[in-house]
């Protein structure tokens, strides 16, 4: 019985470090989300100009809705961090919002997107890997 209750306690500490994880994560992307949106509706020539792309969009719109991500993003990650459950769902929700706007902004900065992509994915398979606490 102790080997269960002992499994169980370590299992309960790997899934809280790994929502733990997931916030900061979200956090600090949210946050460089929220300065990539500051610097497109500052200044219109930061962006490279892509004249092909299916998906065009305005640089200054795009940078409001990079920073209303980037503030809900950080939001959500702070209820992480009590643990809410709503937060868990919300932060699956904008995660997945997240990959689908650094998937829009391939074009003009690839590697930068991937990156972010793959951070976002983290946060998605970590929210829903943990089951959830009583």
């Amino acid at each position: 019985m102790t080997t269960t209750h002992q499994r169980s306690a370590k299992s309960e500490a790997a899934a809280s470090s790994l929502v733990t994880f997931a916030a900061v994560l979200l956090f600090l992307a949210g946050l460089l989300d929220l300065f990539q949106g500051i610097v497109a509706i500052a200044s219109d020539e930061i962006y490279a100009s892509t004249p092909n792309y299916t998906f065009k969009f305005d640089t200054t719109s795009w940078g409001w809705i990079q920073l209303l991500l980037g503030v809900i993003a950080m939001g959500v990650s702070a209820g992480l961090f009590s643990r809410a459950t709503w937060a868990r769902v919300a932060g699956v929700g904008i995660a997945g919002l997240l990959v689908v706007a650094s998937f829009l902004s391939l074009p003009y900065y690839p590697v930068w997107s991937i990156t972010l992509i793959a951070m976002y994915a983290f946060v998605i398979w970590a929210l829903c890997v943990v089951r959830r606490e009583p």
